[in-house]
């Protein structure tokens, strides 16, 4: 029975450590799973796009006229958005992107459930644009109460020892055999 309630609270333990954060990981990756699907199916509103324009220095460019299906992300003043299209004009790469609504649900939830585990208040009332760290070292307390009495010693000049390969590869290479190779049936 003892065993049982350990094992019980061992594993409840492990799960509070690092399964709320695989677990919040994992629904992530779904629904950036989901959301993949959907724009390889073009179920999305194409008036929620958004496009970006990137200079491009590059000789002998691909002109494209069409947009062509893209993958990739990119997260700008804390919004998360998924590319969906791009094409290259008139020396620019053109990106159209879709804000990831959900990916933003799911890290805000993250981060508010691991501020409230991890005991971490915010002094200001208004919320900063840029999220905060949802991950606190639980060591740093047994570390706060010793002093640093480190030293930093002062850099020794090194010296640099070269070695000359004209002298260690010799400039006729021998190549002698004791015996011709056997020979075969």
């Amino acid at each position: 029975m003892k065993r049982a309630a350990a094992i019980l609270l061992l594993s409840i333990f492990l799960f509070n450590w690092f399964g709320y954060r695989l677990l919040s990981d994992y629904l992530q990756d779904r629904a950036d799973i989901q959301l993949e699907s959907q724009l390889d199916q073009d179920q999305y509103n194409e008036a929620s796009l958004i496009e970006i324009r990137v200079p491009l220095n590059m000789p002998y460019q691909n002109i494209s006229s069409d947009f062509e299906r893209y993958d990739g992300e990119i997260t700008f003043n804390g919004i998360h958005y998924k590319y969906v299209k791009r094409k290259v004009a008139n020396g620019e790469l053109v990106l159209l992107c879709l804000p990831n609504e959900n990916r933003m649900r799911l890290q805000n939830a993250r981060d508010e459930f691991f501020k409230l585990v991890n005991d971490l208040q915010n002094s200001s009332d208004n919320k900063s644009s840029a999220p905060g760290h949802s991950i606190k070292n639980p060591v740093t307390e047994y570390w706060q109460h010793q002093q640093n009495n480190w030293q930093l010693e002062a850099l020794v000049v090194l010296h640099h020892h070269y070695v000359s390969y004209a002298t260690v590869i010799p400039a006729s290479p021998s190549t002698t055999t004791p015996a011709p190779p056997p020979k075969c049936c």
